[in-house]
């Protein structure tokens, strides 16, 4: 084997390394997992600095301050519920019982968290057409079929 040839199978390979490294970092970055609320309050030994927490916005318990652009709620989730703090911009998609994730810190006594980061769910947005009642009336209206699967190739 000649040295120009050795030479370009070593820079390859410090190539395929490289691209390699980046892709398996950035996945790992990118990948998160939160708790839902009563995962972490069962967890006492979670760390409570900085955390992901998912729940559900319990209904009326909203209150919005647009001048400090603060919102104060209670989220649930089964028997757990916890006051939450936030400040930024809220999503259009929060509101009454929405399934939110917060990002944040719960405090030392576990009684209150203090998000930074607020992203609301909202699933009923994506419902399949076929089973949302305004999808069924679609469908009967321009005579769609009602299962996809059934659509002959």
């Amino acid at each position: 084997m000649g040295k120009g040839r050795f030479k370009l199978i070593v820079a390859a390979a410090i190539v395929v390394a490289g691209i390699s490294y980046l892709m398996i970092s950035g996945i790992s970055q990118t990948t998160v997992y939160y708790y839902k609320l009563s995962e972490l309050m069962a967890r006492p030994s979670a760390n409570t600095d900085s955390v992901r927490v998912s729940g559900k916005v319990v209904s009326g318990s909203i209150k919005k301050d647009s001048r400090t652009m603060t919102v104060d709620f209670v989220m649930a989730d089964n028997n757990v519920r916890i006051p939450v703090r936030y400040t930024g911009i809220i999503p259009d998609t929060f509101k009454d019982d929405s399934e939110v994730v917060l990002e944040g810190k719960l405090d030392a006594e576990r009684t209150s968290f203090e998000a930074h980061t607020l992203l609301a769910k909202c699933p009923s947005k994506y419902e399949s057409q076929f089973t949302s009642e305004t999808g069924r009336e679609h469908q009967k209206k321009y005579g769609i079929q009602s299962d996809f699967r059934s659509i002959s190739r």
